[in-house]
């Protein structure tokens, strides 16, 4: 089952790279250039610059304006067939007559059908969150209070889970999370969390809000040891990171759960994650989820729906249908740095997600480009047109 499911995580992942509008080299500007220079012999005295590298920035200009691999992974990805919802990227156009009987009946029984049903079972799963655990946060802090709110907490988010029609298929659930670690997935939707909280229970960690979501917070916090912060808080670095590490070091407590992206990816690819959640120390349990876009877009394009608008459409989908892979647990190495430590964890969860391993900062989603990565791949050019220390030593000599 293990070696099916890779084999089909790397088809899709091919299929993924056929359908582009362009096809992009994955080579280096490095290695290209030398590709351009093979028929052109190296000039005598210093430097290595040719008119001809003006082709190739020009090429990956175009490539980029038409099809990038930044901002596409900001929008849905594109369908192979239609599967009778509205298109990713059009709406509905008339074909034919019989298809336009099939997809009308599939609307009558999505929206007229699934979605009342979906609704109330979503209000019942909400209420009974908010009931059990008030009720569970007025006893006192023994075992039974532990396990009672784990088992509201399941229990709840597996009726909201019922609410949205969720498969969910788990693999390797041996390598499940434990107390005391730090459980980091790729992010794709804000039901990442009910997907992952159907198998365990979290600690979550967040910003704290007010109204309806602010209800709910305050509610788990009195059951569990959730970690909500102000805004102010989220501002010092180092009284988050106190927070987290102290949390950690308690090996009664539940795992904290992170999306290190800190922004969602529409279910293709991992983008680059955040160094923070690797300071903290303790165990990390490396956790990837895959969704099949087959039954239901989960992706949430925070740019173009609000919350209320994503949710309606979850509810009208046909099914939220996904993998999720429980990784062998993780450690930082001798030697290793935070940012090396990221990139490692990050590089095994797309693998087995089969998910495009990307080093772009999901920031980018609502900022521009640093000038920090226009100067590095500056002085990169700089270097080879200028030539090595050696080379410069040489041609002095």
């Amino acid at each position: 089952t293990v070696i099916t499911s890779m084999i089909d995580t790397q088809r899709e992942a091919l299929l993924r790279k056929e359908r582009s509008l362009i096809y992009q080299d994955d080579g280096s500007m490095e290695e290209e250039l030398r590709g351009l220079r093979r028929s052109r012999p190296k000039p005598p005295v210093g430097g290595n610059f040719t008119l001809s590298d003006c082709f190739y920035f020009y090429r990956r200009g175009i490539e980029d304006i038409v099809e990038d691999e930044v901002t596409q992974r900001f929008s849905s990805e594109e369908l192979v067939s239609w599967n009778l919802l509205t298109r990713t990227n059009i709406d509905f156009q008339y074909i034919s007559l019989k298809l336009t009987m099939v997809w009308g009946l599939g609307v009558f029984i999505r929206y007229c059908i699934l979605t009342p049903l979906r609704i109330m079972l979503a209000s019942i799963g909400l209420t009974w969150l908010v009931i059990g655990t008030t009720a569970v946060g007025f006893l006192p802090n023994w075992r039974l209070k532990s396990w009672l709110s784990e088992w509201v907490h399941v229990m709840c988010y597996r009726i909201c889970a019922r609410g949205l029609s969720c498969t969910i298929h788990y693999h390797n659930r041996e390598n499940r999370p434990r107390k005391g670690g730090i459980c980091v997935a790729n992010h794709t939707s804000p039901i990442d969390i009910v997907i992952l909280c159907n198998d365990g229970c979290y600690a979550m960690v967040g910003q704290s809000h007010g109204g309806l979501m602010g209800v709910l917070q305050r509610a788990m916090a009195r059951s569990c040891p959730h970690i909500w912060f102000e805004r102010a808080d989220m501002k010092d670095r180092h009284l988050v990171t106190k927070r987290l590490r102290d949390h950690v070091n308690d090996k009664t407590k539940l795992p904290i759960l992170l999306f290190p992206e800190g922004t969602c990816i529409n279910n293709t690819s991992v983008m680059m994650f955040k160094k923070g959640s690797f300071e903290i120390g303790g165990t990390i349990y490396p956790v990837a989820i895959k969704y099949d876009p087959q039954f239901g877009d989960a992706f949430w394009n925070s740019a173009k729906y609000n919350m209320v608008s994503y949710l309606l459409r979850m509810v009208t989908s046909w099914a939220i249908v996904c993998n999720v892979w429980y990784l062998p647990a993780m450690h930082q190495q001798e030697g290793e740095d935070a940012v090396q430590f990221a990139n490692r964890v990050k590089s095994v969860i797309a693998h087995q997600g089969g998910l495009v391993d990307l080093s772009w900062d999901g920031g980018l989603k609502r900022a521009k480009v640093k000038d920090t990565y226009r100067e590095e791949q500056q002085k990169k050019y700089s270097s080879m047109v200028v030539g090595s220390e050696e080379d410069r030593s040489g041609n002095s000599d």
